[in-house]
């Protein structure tokens, strides 16, 4: 696990896939420049006809008012117009059993599972230095929510295919979204694929499903009918888990109902990467065609951290922590930390479908 970013926990660490949930804070400072591949100004995307769109939904081009006003987001505001081009979307999560298949023809081996520099983590020892990743582990009794580090720990040897660690050698679900994924091995999945990974504007066009103004991307009741309709946290968080919902952690993908437009799990499960980087105070100056996000990453809460945008919220989420699963409100998370709480879904520049 060679992140950067780190909070010192026992001597190793634990790393900040925590900022997801955390407030933008302040919006001024110097910015930390990283490389953009994908520019910052309009982009025009080209189009593949060889890239297979199995399991996946074509999302119509369209223009759409992006952000919120809500004060609770100051990240997210203002509220600005966008226009996005039509793209195809996977219908849900990368599962265990497609990151499997990539691995088998790869080889690929994930920043969770790497061989840790020494050299990242100074002043701690060499022989706690070993591969793993955040997991989230509840205390067993209440806790003030003002330290992350309560409820998360890093365990050796959790990644993917183990995302409780060594300790819990239960086989993984296929069907469940793979998690423990840093942006890179997002990134490298979605290039072998033949696809990339979503713009923010695309996500939240998507995510929307052409319905705007609701309290939720479902409508405006969290529980319709009575009925849990997103894999989110219930109960009193974070020792408290009801599970009313029938999942303490990740769902398999299409446990709950889809969007108007076809796509499970836009709401709660687990968090997704954006390919844009983070900056609170983007929106600003964002282009109204295809924004791709800003040239640089920057979070007033760690400056030297580079971070990217995360969407969706996660399983963790509710209203009394987290509230970032609702519409139009946005995540970050560092781009070498992983958690098993985070994952993400492709799009596709393929040709629209035919009638």
């Amino acid at each position: 696990m060679a992140y950067s970013g780190l909070l010192q926990k026992s001597g190793v660490g634990l790393c900040l896939v925590l900022a997801a949930c955390n407030s933008p804070g302040t919006q001024s400072g110097s910015p930390k420049q990283a490389d953009n591949a994908l520019g910052t100004g309009q982009q025009k995307r080209e189009v593949s006809s060889e890239v297979s769109t199995e399991g996946m939904v074509w999302i119509p081009g369209g223009s759409f008012m992006m952000g919120t006003n809500d004060p609770e987001f100051p990240d997210a505001n203002p509220v600005h117009p966008v226009t996005v081009d039509g793209f195809w979307m996977d219908q849900h999560e990368v599962t265990n059993a497609q990151f499997a298949e990539f691995v088998e023809a790869t080889g690929y081996v994930t920043v969770a599972e790497r061989e840790l520099n020494p050299a990242d983590f100074p002043g701690v020892p060499k022989d706690m230095l070993v591969p793993g990743s955040a997991v989230f582990s509840p205390p067993d009794h209440r806790v003030s929510l003002d330290n992350p580090l309560q409820w998360w720990r890093y365990v050796p040897g959790a990644n993917w295919k183990q995302p409780l660690g060594p300790d819990h050698p239960e086989k993984i679900d296929p069907n469940a979204p793979v998690v423990h994924v840093c942006y890179e091995d997002a990134e490298a999945y979605a290039r072998w694929a033949g696809k990339r990974l979503p713009t923010e504007a695309e996500w939240e066009y998507a995510a929307l499903g052409g319905q705007p103004g609701r309290t939720y991307y479902w409508g405006d009741e969290l529980k319709p009918g009575g009925k849990w309709v997103a894999n989110i946290f219930q109960g009193n968080f974070p020792e408290g888990n009801t599970s009313e919902d029938g999942f303490a952690g990740v769902a398999p993908v299409g446990s709950f109902p889809a969007n108007p437009y076809g796509l499970y799990d836009m709401e709660g499960n687990v968090w997704e990467w954006c390919s844009d980087f983070y900056r609170p105070d983007y929106y600003r100056k964002s282009p109204s065609n295809n924004p791709q996000g800003p040239p640089d990453s920057y979070d007033p809460a760690e400056p030297n951290a580079v971070k990217r945008v995360q969407r969706g919220g996660s399983f963790l989420c509710s209203d009394q922590y987290c509230v970032r699963y609702k519409p139009r409100s946005r995540g970050k998370g560092e781009v070498s930390s992983a958690a098993n709480n985070l994952g993400f879904r492709c799009v596709a520049d393929a040709p629209p479908p035919t009638e």
